[in-house]
């Protein structure tokens, strides 16, 4: 696949402070990348110097092959999307006015704009003035703004902040189409349980340095975290402890039906057979390490190495 976003050595420096620090990333078309990272971790400063919005301090920032800042900027602007963490539009404006203002700016015909405000939910608010409208209508709208056009890269920067679960599930279900049609995405949120299924990769950056870059399951194995296995059904006591202890498996719980192992990658299809080839055992249900569970590894990990 093509490369949409190349970053390469980038470092970003605000008077005393390095906000970037040598950080490398690419990502292809139909991509859906999660950059995640504490406050101040980098994340914003890198989706603004994707936009062209702030020049780097050295390194080199390609946007579907050409610079976003200088004479190709105004071309590449007409393809991507971008929703801030902070939305902001003019109070006195209908949300149908403010995707017109907008549209025009991208030269986008009048019937995509009204229908984006249908399918963000806000076909019935269309005319109220945008100060009338709740945090999550503004989110909505700024989504719908980021919608505009059929952007080949779309950046949406804290996107479900304000929307309830609905409007939230609808959100994902965009993106999972976009990315069947092609479009680059670069999501940035710390909501991770909602983004664990919706992306193909993760960034997390911490202290402007990439930590960590891989699929989940790549990060999984680098991780060697733990997944867990759940049982229930019905066995004598003692069944368990010698069959697993034999096994080195030292981290599980019983409890009367119920049984929970923490089980290394190595050894987990091991556990499954032996659980599955018991007639006792009436349920089975392991669960890999979460998203969640990576980025805390991945940070502490660094918090050790500098301690």
């Amino acid at each position: 696949m093509s490369k949409v976003v190349e970053l390469e050595q980038l470092r970003k420096e605000y008077a005393q402070v390095t906000a970037l620090e040598g950080l490398s990333l690419e990502v292809a078309q139909g991509e859906v990348l999660g950059l995640l990272g504490h406050n101040g971790a980098g994340k914003t400063t890198t989706i603004k110097l994707i936009l062209g919005m702030i020049a780097a301090s050295s390194g080199e920032v390609r946007v579907l092959g050409k610079s976003p800042r200088g004479h190709s900027a105004k071309t590449l602007r007409m393809q991507w999307g971008y929703l801030p963490e902070n939305v902001s539009f003019y109070d006195q404006l209908t949300g149908q006015e403010v995707l017109e203002y907008f549209g025009r700016l991208k030269r986008v015909p009048s019937s995509e704009r009204y229908a984006l405000l249908e399918r963000v939910g806000l076909a019935e608010a269309a005319q109220r003035r945008v100060k009338t409208y709740s945090k999550g209508m503004r989110q909505r709208l700024g989504l719908a703004q980021a919608l505009l056009g059929h952007p080949r890269l779309l950046m949406l920067d804290e996107p479900t902040v304000g929307l309830d679960p609905i409007a939230t599930r609808d959100l994902y279900q965009t993106l999972d189409e976009l990315r069947r049609q092609g479009t680059t995405v670069i999501l940035s949120s710390h909501v991770l349980p909602g983004i664990e299924r919706h992306i193909d990769r993760v960034a997390i950056l911490r202290e402007g340095k990439l930590r960590a870059l891989g699929t989940l399951d790549d990060l999984r194995r680098s991780a060697s975290l733990p997944f867990q296995i759940k049982a229930r059904g019905h066995w004598e006591t003692g069944t368990w402890e010698p069959l697993l202890q034999q096994r080195g498996i030292t981290d599980f719980h019983v409890n009367g039906t119920r049984l929970e192992i923490a089980s290394a990658i190595e050894t987990k299809l091991e556990v499954m057979r032996m659980l599955l080839a018991d007639q006792g055992v009436e349920d089975l249900d392991v669960q890999a390490p979460s998203l969640e569970a990576l980025y805390v590894y991945y940070n502490r990990e660094q918090e050790s190495g500098n301690a």
